[in-house]
């Protein structure tokens, strides 16, 4: 996808988080992708910290749509922040990263599903007994080692770090991203 994709993303994340506060918006150019359906996430970080994370792992809904409403509940409703405040929008960046289709991993146990990990490229969604959770590609950044990626993700779904069961599934997926520059 082309960098006006990113660009068309980025300002109707921003935009979609202004409008909420009354605050002026900016001109939204338009692509063709954004009229098809498509799955985003959209993080919100200020001085390098995280300040939201929120997203769809599957497209349902037509690309713009997604990312708005993810901007929205990334600023607004993720229940690990209080609701982002009008101050602090000006100093919030904004990254949009668009999902490629999941896919399953087919694995023996443990051990070959870590082998199979491809760090800085997968991410990764587990899912056991109504229980779920994801780590974008970006997580790699951060946690290097692909035991250790597994065992934080396994926490993520509310699971003990240690654990494994044969019913374990996981998907991996691949994204797209886009970031506002530094001096916002």
């Amino acid at each position: 996808m082309p960098d006006s994709l990113g660009q068309a993303l980025l300002v109707r994340a921003r935009n979609a988080i202004a409008a909420e506060f009354g605050a002026p918006t900016a001109r939204e150019p338009d692509d063709p992708a954004l009229h098809r359906p498509g799955a985003t996430f959209v993080t919100l970080t200020q001085e390098g910290h995280l300040r939201g994370c929120i997203g769809s792992l599957e497209a349902h809904r037509v690309l713009d749509d997604d990312v708005r409403a993810n901007a929205r509940a990334a600023a607004f409703a993720d229940p690990r922040f209080a609701p982002l405040r009008p101050a602090e929008l000006q100093r919030t960046r904004i990254e949009v990263s668009l999902l490629s289709p999941a896919t399953p991993m087919g694995f023996s146990d443990e051990d070959d599903a870590v082998r199979q990990l491809r760090p800085g490229i997968d991410g990764v969604i587990l899912e056991w007994n109504g229980r779920r959770g994801t780590f974008l590609p970006q997580v790699w950044e951060s946690l290097h080692e692909p035991h250790l990626f597994l065992n934080l993700l396994k926490q993520k779904a509310g699971l003990p770090t240690d654990f494994w069961a044969p019913d374990v599934r996981l998907h991996r997926y691949e994204v797209q991203k886009w970031k506002e520059p530094q001096n916002r």
